[in-house]
């Protein structure tokens, strides 16, 4: 009875060729357009109702959960679900977020690291898969069409710490320093480097990569919470890379705060985070929000760039720059989906076959989502002057790409 309903659906969508087979769980297989590179095999009577009603969110969900398979390069893979979705209707995003309650009671202490540790303490193994060889796990900067990963991932780590203009001797904090990528290459550069994490195991690879490089007089890792940082005027440079999405909509004024406090008088601050493209910052449509926050960032919170500037300015920060990367996310993303879906069985051994299917999907899907801009990526550097003539920069951005 289903599988009828299954052919009658594909007859009326005999218009949208895409290069989609379809088998159904007796076996029988069709076909919705020549040569297709995509096979989705439907293993149960649920997956053929998510067919019927195919959202991003549900086919995700079926995929992760084992109701169905999917076949074929994951670029493919995405592109099909995009269209299937498109075909049944649902806005780009959903209507303005409404759980007051759940943010006021998310984003305490506790909360935020057993997040933190759900998805970035999978293992090392498993992220070494599809990042760099420095494993930095944010957006790349590609400065020409052809650059590898490696090579992007480097030139945004110096993008970065030039356009803080650092020095050697200059005290650099790195809030969310991940892998520690950010704080050895500022201690390389003749820094004093201090990186906070809540991953234990970031802070362990971190903390064993800096005595092996035999930086440890110049460059530290903490497991701590950005909250806990003790020391007031103290650092010349901070940096902040992919944190403040996992801040809270609710924090953000006590994370600037703090920012605001941790830096001398004419210091320099760069935050490079994801942020909303709708004004009123309403998430991703078609299920896709909602995928993700169940099962990649529970708690993450997008921010509109309007936002972050606006409350940036009420805690004492001076803006100075603003850059979208949005169109070098999408780029880095499709290089970390290639590169797992290269290695399903590292993966799934590294981590379990749940969590390759979940990464797999969500690598690929954001990429997508980076494309088409349902979500930006900004650089905002500021400045906290403190009083007259302590201006760090100068009246152009020429030093930026010097």
């Amino acid at each position: 009875m289903l599988e009828s309903q299954v052919e009658r659906w594909i007859v009326s969508r005999a218009g949208e060729e895409m290069p989609l087979a379809i088998e159904l769980p007796s076996g029988r297989r069709i076909e919705m357009g020549p040569d297709p590179s995509v096979l989705l095999r439907l293993k149960s009577t649920p997956a053929i109702r998510t067919l019927l009603h195919p959202t991003l969110g549900n086919l995700g969900t079926a995929y992760v959960e084992g109701e169905i398979d999917l076949e074929g390069p994951i670029d493919d893979i995405i592109d099909v679900g995009v269209r299937l979705s498109r075909s049944t209707g649902g806005d780009d995003f959903t209507k303005p977020e409404s759980g007051l309650l759940a943010r006021v009671l998310s984003h305490s202490r506790a909360r935020d690291k057993e997040r933190i540790a759900y998805h970035y303490d999978v293992s090392n193994e498993f992220y070494k898969l599809f990042l760099d060889a420095n494993l930095v796990y944010s957006c790349a900067y590609f400065r020409g069409e052809d650059d590898t990963l490696e090579q992007a991932q480097l030139a945004k780590l110096d993008h970065i710490l030039r356009k803080v203009r650092l020095e050697p001797g200059d005290r650099l904090l790195d809030v969310g320093c991940g892998w520690g990528a950010m704080i050895i290459r500022a201690a390389q550069q003749g820094a004093h480097a201090v990186g906070v994490t809540l991953s234990q195991n970031q802070h362990d690879f971190a903390k064993q990569r800096i005595a092996a490089l035999g930086l440890s007089s110049r460059c530290e890792v903490r497991l701590q919470d950005y909250r806990d940082i003790p020391e007031v005027d103290t650092f010349d440079k901070i940096v902040s890379v992919g944190m403040f999405e996992h801040v809270g909509l609710k924090n953000l004024p006590l994370y600037f705060q703090q920012m605001n406090a941790l830096l001398k008088d004419g210091g320099a601050m760069l935050m490079h985070g994801i942020t909303a493209t709708h004004p009123e910052r309403r998430q991703v449509g078609r299920g896709a929000g909602e995928f993700i926050d169940r099962y990649v960032f529970p708690d993450g919170e997008l921010p509109h760039v309007g936002d972050v500037l606006r409350t940036m300015a009420e805690q004492g920060l001076e803006v100075v720059d603003v850059e979208s990367l949005r169109r070098h996310y999408a780029k880095t993303l499709g290089h970390w989906a290639r590169r797992l879906d290269a290695h399903p069985t590292e993966a799934i051994e590294a981590a379990g076959e749940k969590r390759f299917r979940i990464w797999r999907v969500y690598l690929a899907g954001c990429g997508i989502g980076f494309r088409d801009n349902w979500m930006n990526i900004y650089q905002l550097l500021a400045c906290k002057l403190g009083g007259q003539g302590l201006d760090p920069f100068p009246m152009t951005r020429d030093w930026i790409y010097d």
